[in-house]
């Protein structure tokens, strides 16, 4: 085990960002990052409970990371989701918790009028967009053709941690929103040693004040504990997912489907497609530099991302042929 000295939390694992978001002012910071606002702009922040309520019994209950009141200008309930592994329905889940904690505001008798805009926040390790180069999104309900707002009562932002660490590799575009603030809360959050935390904390005095949190929580004994228990439980999952992944592929391989996966030519693709996710390029640039259709290549970086999280090209030709999908 590493010396207390050494040791120190990412930031992006959610027993620790839950701590972080225990601290008012590093909340303040990150939420008013979000919203691309002045820190004084946010009134007074309260944690809430995690566990929206239930209507009736046979309800799927909704269990938020961090669920946050804001009061005063940008009055409204924020929740702050974290998630390091690859999650299919994002998309879906991340409706279903917005969408119940809106409803969840307002009972029998109440008039609309009481329902504050409500916000989700995902930060993911893992592209959700893929072919789109820009780390931050924010969305809202839109007409389709005239692109007007049909309410501001409704807002998700994402976060993809992956597309800002590869933004300083060679080739790599400017894909960040002008919000400097919010570029260094993605930088700390996606830190991987203590000297890129120091430099994120270096850039904003709220990202400075998470980041002494964090080593104050890191040298807590018990807190490491709980979130070394973490870690190891996030790892056991991703070891479980790999090894059914690789069975059901073996397996799939001794029955012998013919799926027309395999030959010379598409497993050169799928090497060279690998090759450059491995460099951080998205599908558009790696279908133009291949002259490669862009939905096929969509196909690949899809399996990569579900199969292979290292980008082993051979489990991503297996789960091509298990999914009939290339």
């Amino acid at each position: 085990m590493r010396s207390n000295e050494e040791f120190i939390m990412k930031p992006k694992v959610d027993f620790c960002f839950k701590e972080l978001m225990e601290d008012e002012q590093v909340r303040r910071g990150f939420i008013s990052a979000i919203l691309n606002v002045g820190p004084e702009e946010i009134g007074e922040t309260t944690l809430l409970p995690t566990c929206l309520r239930k209507t009736y019994a046979e309800e799927k209950y909704g269990i938020l990371d961090v669920h946050v009141k804001i009061i005063g200008k940008h009055a409204s309930e924020m929740d702050i989701e974290i998630q390091v592994a690859p999650f299919k329905l994002w998309a879906e889940r991340s409706l279903f918790y917005l969408c119940k904690m809106f409803f969840s505001q307002i009972e029998e008798g109440d008039r609309y009028g009481k329902l504050n805009k409500c916000i989700h926040v995902g930060i993911l390790d893992f592209t959700l967009f893929e072919g789109d180069e820009e780390f931050y999104s924010c969305f809202h309900l839109w007409e389709d053709r005239r692109k007007r707002k049909f309410t501001d009562k409704l807002e998700i932002h994402i976060i993809e941690l992956p597309k800002w660490n590869q933004k300083s590799l060679p080739g790599s575009a400017d894909t960040g929103p002008k919000n400097a603030e919010l570029q260094s809360w993605t930088e700390f959050l996606g830190a991987k040693n203590r000297e890129e935390l120091e430099m994120a904390a270096n850039t904003n005095s709220y990202v400075e004040k998470a980041y002494e949190r964090l080593q104050q929580i890191s040298m807590d004994k018990e807190k490491r504990r709980e979130y070394e228990a973490r870690e190891k439980a996030i790892r056991d999952y991703n070891w479980q997912m790999e090894s059914r992944w690789r069975q059901g592929h073996e397996e799939g391989m001794e029955q012998g489907l013919e799926l027309g996966i395999g030959t010379g030519m598409e497993k050169k693709l799928v090497e060279q497609v690998c090759r450059k996710l491995q460099k951080g390029k998205g599908a558009q640039e790696i279908a133009e530099d291949l002259d490669e259709d862009l939905e096929e290549i969509r196909k690949i970086c899809q399996a990569a991302r579900e199969f292979a999280p290292e980008y082993d090209s051979e489990l991503v030709l297996r789960g091509l042929k298990q999914e009939q999908s290339f």
